[in-house]
């Protein structure tokens, strides 16, 4: 005899919503439905349960995307396939010149073209942290004439430099917290912060602690920051202050100011020519992390590394990176600059002429931005979850204070350290 599986039992304010959505789908000619949900009200919780309730498939006839392949992976962990918004609608085209060995020698230039048609198959598609979003995407996305589901917190920080349109007119906002977050000490706090309080000092449960900054010793730094999967900050020079910290803990000589073995990276500009899975559904842009590999130091401010993504299992061989960043703090070469990698091996910039009269190039690449990444700020942090996290709160010198804060620390998932 068949087991019976219970029925999910959804909050009020869940059922709601799915009475709604189920409305907007079947009977309802509008292209778009905004679903807001703060921390802890169960948002992805719904997404799933609605999905499968309208009779769709996850990674079939529903599609789930994010703006970027780290908030990607945040579904992906939890079992539904997604990828990028960009990998949905848009194919790369590339021009590209190649020797007579069929080398490729130089990538000329990149773009996106939408596509144009989606799966005949896909009947929703579901976009995740949509505040990320920009505008011309937006627009792109909807000229498919798919119906879209944006999902996403309204009480976290706005894009940079743009506005959180859509999240402004959400047709619901999840508000209630679910049962089984109900005494979750980060999701207590979240609230308590988006209801503009500042968190108090002390332990709130085993894994939650708000500690005075005058107390954060070397010490303590020592054993939260090595601890720690992804350290917070706001301000930059409090992030490179930190880094070199972290350095220092890891034993890394002081005069070894290129990245060394397993270091972890941010990548600080994006560079859609560099897949960074054999599928290529996530590339190598601003914001993802991950640590790097068999470090080599080129000519004129140039090094090439191996790094491997901390949400992917494959590795992306032979980056060429700005090593000026590293060596005397700013970046030597402007956005689009190419490396050229010689037959001899010699990694050398394209503007030096001398080097490339008297070798045969075997391939140019552009150029990459990484930095440290033992804290970074929390604008790069957005969309990402840790287990664990140390906040460094500096939402002061932020306008929008409130947000950076409740952002921050709603990036962590089990245990959370806030030094004010």
């Amino acid at each position: 005899m068949k087991e019976l599986v219970p029925a999910p039992v959804l909050t009020a304010d869940q059922a709601e919503a799915a009475d709604l959505i189920r409305e907007w789908f079947f009977h309802l000619n509008t292209q778009i439905f905004v679903l807001c949900g703060y921390a802890g009200t169960g948002k992805t919780f719904l997404v799933d349960y609605i999905v499968r309730d309208l009779g769709l498939v996850a990674g079939e006839s529903a599609a789930f995307v994010a703006p970027t392949g780290k908030a990607a992976s945040v579904l992906i962990r939890a079992g539904t396939p997604a990828g990028t918004v960009h990998s949905l609608i848009y194919t790369r085209e590339e021009d590209i010149e190649v020797n007579e060995d069929g080398e490729i020698v130089s990538e000329r230039f990149l773009r996106f073209v939408k596509k144009d048609k989606l799966p005949k198959d896909i009947r929703l598609i579901v976009v995740d942290e949509t505040s990320m979003v920009s505008d011309e995407v937006l627009k792109d996305l909807l000229s498919f004439g798919v119906k879209c589901l944006f999902c996403g917190d309204p009480a976290q920080l706005p894009p940079v430099g743009g506005t959180n349109t859509l999240l402004s007119m959400p047709v619901i906002t999840l508000k209630q917290i679910v049962r089984q977050e109900e005494h979750n000490p980060i999701v207590l706090l979240s609230e308590q912060i988006r209801a503009g309080k500042k968190p108090s000092y002390g332990r709130f449960g085993a894994n939650v602690q708000v500690l005075p900054r005058a107390a954060f010793d070397e010490d303590i730094r020592r054993e939260a920051f090595m601890g720690a999967d992804q350290i917070i900050v706001g301000a930059n020079r409090t992030r490179n202050f930190i880094n070199r910290e972290m350095r220092s803990f890891l034993s890394v000589p002081e005069e070894c100011l290129l990245p060394t073995e397993n270091e972890k990276l941010i990548c600080t500009l994006n560079d859609w020519s560099k897949p960074l899975d054999k599928d290529g559904n996530f590339h190598l842009v601003n914001g993802i992390i991950g640590t790097c590999r068999s470090v080599r130091e080129g000519e004129d401010g140039l090094g090439m590394f191996d790094f491997r993504p901390d949400f992917l299992p494959d590795t992306v061989y032979d980056i060429p990176f700005d090593a000026g960043i590293f060596q005397s703090g700013q970046y030597l070469h402007p956005y689009g600059a190419k490396a050229c990698r010689l037959v001899n091996g010699r990694l050398v910039s394209e503007n030096n002429l001398a080097a490339l009269r008297t070798a045969r190039v075997k391939r140019e690449d552009t150029v990459c931005r990484f930095e440290f990444a033992y804290a970074v700020t929390c604008h790069k942090a957005q969309g990402s979850e840790y287990d664990r996290v140390v906040v460094i709160d500096e939402s002061r010198y932020f306008e929008n204070a409130k947000e950076w804060l409740y952002t921050a620390v709603t990036r962590a998932k089990k245990q959370l350290l806030i030094v004010r």
